[in-house]
């Protein structure tokens, strides 16, 4: 069975999300449509959603004006995977320390923006991430960090004893772009683990 994949393409890396999602579907054998997402009316027909990276406030201001914001949240509700990355963090979080934001509050954790600095400041790391064999080469662009997490999400991976990599219940969210790299298996991990699980069940 086909599956309907969404990408929030408001802003952000959005040709790199939909490469990644479609290697990944490769990768497991799924087949797939990817769909970019820049008005209301088309969230609901998805089994999955990312939500890329960009200028936060700008991506918040966009999903509210668009209506896709509540979409995303009634998304979410019905159980259905969602990878925010980066930016994409920042807004689905229930705190981005900072009112510009008008965050989604679908991951229970709060956010500081730029924690990694700025441009100039942008680095790789391997990071060790739960769910996967060997280390995922992740790249980090004006990141934020996970400042502070809920009691029931599960950190996945830390960069200086600092959360990067965070799950909520069908959220997977990141600190840093693997859209950016040719490692499609944060995607496969967030996006097709759960999907798989559930045509199963």
């Amino acid at each position: 069975m086909e599956r309907r994949i969404g990408v929030v393409a408001v802003q952000g890396n959005v040709s790199e999300h939909v490469a990644a999602i479609e290697r990944a579907a490769d990768a497991v054998g799924t087949a797939v449509s990817v769909v970019e997402i820049r008005e209301a009316g088309h969230v609901p027909d998805c089994d999955a959603l990312a939500l890329p990276g960009g200028e936060s406030t700008t991506i918040s201001r966009l999903l509210r004006r668009e209506g896709i914001d509540a979409e995303i949240v009634d998304h979410v509700a019905a159980g259905k995977p969602v990878l925010a990355t980066c930016a994409g963090l920042i807004v689905a979080s229930r705190d981005a320390r900072d009112d510009r934001v008008d965050t989604l509050d679908v991951v229970d954790a709060a956010v500081d923006r730029n924690a990694f600095g700025r441009q100039v400041d942008s680095f790789e790391a391997g990071l060790d991430v739960a769910g996967l064999d060997d280390p995922f080469h992740a790249v980090f662009i004006r990141a934020p960090v996970v400042s502070e997490v809920g009691p029931d999400v599960d950190v996945l991976a830390t960069w200086d004893d600092r959360p990067v990599a965070i799950r909520d219940g069908p959220v997977v969210a990141t600190s840093f772009h693997p859209e950016l790299t040719d490692d499609n298996r944060i995607h496969r991990l967030a996006l097709f683990d759960p999907l798989r699980a559930s045509a199963s069940a």
